[in-house]
């Protein structure tokens, strides 16, 4: 007799006896342009060099998009000055909650397109496209039409203007939330927009485009570019951006804050994270082990918040890693669109290579994987859910941002000792603190060094919430009434 069994507990253990029927949310009333340009000045521009979108579940190109050079982002820079200059600056924020309240319901309206091609171009499941992140875009863009016409009691005591040109570069993981998460402040704001979205998950921003055409707002109040590194290079370096922001990778963060040194741009940055989720022996076992499969495997590991290392204390580690490991081995991998799945496509071919060498480079270091025994599709980038134990806080896996759903376990004995391994990283975005005791989780939140800190839950987020991080994570804050600051004089 097992352990388990001497126990008294019971293991569900299905096998292939328990399997879901396909449940494919339809594509029919999804309408895709063959190409798509860029939004310039209220009208949409098809020059420059083409590119393909290719969705990452199925490797078929869904659209065409062009690339913008140099000339494009000044064309796109003096629409958005003129704009600001003529219309946007000095219309009353009244008014201007009005074209911001508009998009955040037509979002709502075009809320099961938009979740759809999110999925398509990106690869995350559509429970979390539907669920997640297109309300969450509509949401933000409400929240901030709302301190449009309270501006000047944001702060006390103090006057508060517009910057002017707002240059912003959003990533791949979150495409249409994080481009609200940029707009909507900005616009609330009074400045005027020059945005690129990523080049792998461009066909939400020109959705999104669409929605801002039909709202009727000001054309050169928000314009979009699309393409490369190249493209988000000429926004950052143009003389006539005022303020810089700018969510992606850490390296990326570091070569545009040495761009605008010396220059009065303003910047804000919200890059690579390592975030450490802590289960104390005092925890809701079961609760917690949800949170930590939300925590690394929600969008795939694509988050740059993501519970990617999970400290357990010594006691109840044996217990952790034996819930875990047979909850991943009943998470679905498979069609991003079809409503089972858990865990969608990885969203490119070179983010796959990376996991995989990152994953390689665990193994080779002498830590023990565990891994989903699911079987991935024939076509697509995808990966197995998989976590790592008999990590050591100087292993690659433990230290460095692998984006992907892959997790490293560590064990600890005291508080103190939790808190030092969870600082341990250069990075400092968020983390996660799981136990029965209200005291300890303010005691173990005051000491870490992350911008979020979440008790007894994971990955979970508010448009009145401030979001943003410490150390090599970043500066700046996106959310609340902290995330209008960025994008305000205030005298």
């Amino acid at each position: 007799m097992s352990k388990l069994q001497q126990s008294g507990a019971r293991e569900l253990l299905f096998g292939d006896l328990w399997e879901y029927a396909p449940a494919p949310e339809s594509r029919g009333h999804i309408n895709l342009a063959d190409s798509y340009g860029h939004f310039i000045n209220g009208e949409f521009v098809k020059e420059g060099a083409e590119f393909t979108s290719v969705s990452p579940s199925t490797e078929e190109v869904l659209s065409t998009v062009y690339e913008a050079d140099d000339a494009m982002v000044d064309r796109a820079v003096k629409a958005a000055r003129k704009a600001y200059t003529n219309v946007w600056s000095k219309m009353p924020g009244r008014e201007r909650a009005k074209y911001i309240y508009r998009i955040a319901r037509m979002i709502q309206e075009k809320s099961r397109e938009l979740a759809v091609i999110e999925s398509m171009d990106g690869g995350k499941p559509i429970r979390e496209s539907r669920d997640v992140d297109i309300p969450l875009a509509a949401a933000h863009f409400f929240y901030y039409a709302g301190w449009a016409d309270k501006l000047e009691y944001t702060f006390p005591a103090s006057s508060v203007s517009s910057i002017g040109v707002v240059g912003q570069i959003i990533p791949w993981n979150f495409p249409l939330l994080m481009m609200a998460w940029k707009l909507a402040p900005a616009l609330a704001t009074g400045n005027t927009i020059v945005i690129k979205p990523a080049e792998t998950t461009p066909l939400t921003a020109m959705k999104l485009a669409e929605i801002i055409q039909e709202a009727g707002l000001p054309p050169g109040v928000v314009n979009i570019v699309n393409g490369y590194g190249k493209t988000g290079a000429a926004i950052v370096n143009h003389p006539d951006v005022n303020k810089v922001a700018f969510t992606g990778s850490t390296d990326v963060g570091k070569i545009i804050q040495r761009s605008i040194a010396g220059t009065d741009k303003r910047l804000t940055l919200e890059l690579g994270g390592k975030g450490a989720n802590i289960i104390f022996e005092d925890a809701a076992i079961d609760q917690a082990v949800e949170g930590i499969i939300n925590g690394i495997y929600f969008n795939q590991g694509h988050v740059c918040c993501a519970g990617s290392r999970l400290l357990v204390q010594e006691s109840v580690h044996d217990e952790v890693v034996r819930k875990l490991n047979h909850r991943i081995q009943t998470l679905i991998v498979g069609d991003p669109l079809d409503k089972n799945t858990d865990i969608g496509a990885i969203n490119s071919r070179e983010q796959l290579s990376k996991i995989q060498e990152l994953v390689q480079s665990g193994e080779q270091e002498g830590a023990v994987m565990y891994a989903s025994q699911c079987k991935l599709p024939d076509k697509g980038y995808f990966f197995p859910p998989t976590f790592f134990t008999d990590v050591s806080p100087s292993h690659r896996i433990a230290q460095e941002e692998i984006f992907g759903p892959v997790l490293s376990v560590m064990t600890f004995r005291t508080p103190e000792e939790a808190a030092a391994k969870a600082n341990n990283t250069p990075y400092g975005l968020s983390a996660g603190i799981w136990s029965d005791k209200g005291s300890k989780l303010f005691k173990m939140a005051n000491l870490m060094r992350a911008g979020v800190v979440w008790g007894n839950t994971y990955n979970k987020f508010d448009p009145g919430s401030p979001f943003g991080g410490y150390k090599e994570s970043g500066f700046g804050r996106e959310g609340g009434l902290h995330g209008l600051l960025p994008y305000l004089e205030v005298k």
